[in-house]
């Protein structure tokens, strides 16, 4: 389950515009942007951010919640933080990490 969850977490980010809006969120913090905000920072239609969104929610990397008549976006942290470690955890697993990279760099 844990690497379904993350292939269609890391397939969400794939697509260029989903990867701009997560950023964003991320950079705003717990606070979130309103969707309108989202809509004005990135000048897309409101029916392909909303589109994006879906994709973002659904994968549960962005919460969305009903503040009186404004939709705000929140990045999802924990899941957020879990594929992060998800990646970290499995990286180099079998061999030596980063071995190449540091004699190259010397």
């Amino acid at each position: 389950m844990i690497i379904e969850k993350a292939a269609s977490q890391l397939e969400a980010l794939g697509n260029v515009t989903r990867l701009r809006i997560f950023r964003m969120l991320v950079r705003a913090g717990d606070e979130g942007l309103p969707v309108g905000q989202l809509q004005e920072k990135l000048d897309i239609p409101g029916s392909t951010l909303s589109h994006h969104l879906k994709k973002l929610v659904d994968t549960g990397l962005v919460i969305q919640e009903r503040q009186a008549t404004t939709l705000m976006c929140t990045t999802n942290y924990r899941d957020m933080d879990a594929l992060v470690g998800y990646l970290a955890n499995e990286c180099c697993a079998d061999a030596k990490c980063g071995t190449k990279s540091k004699e190259a760099a010397a």
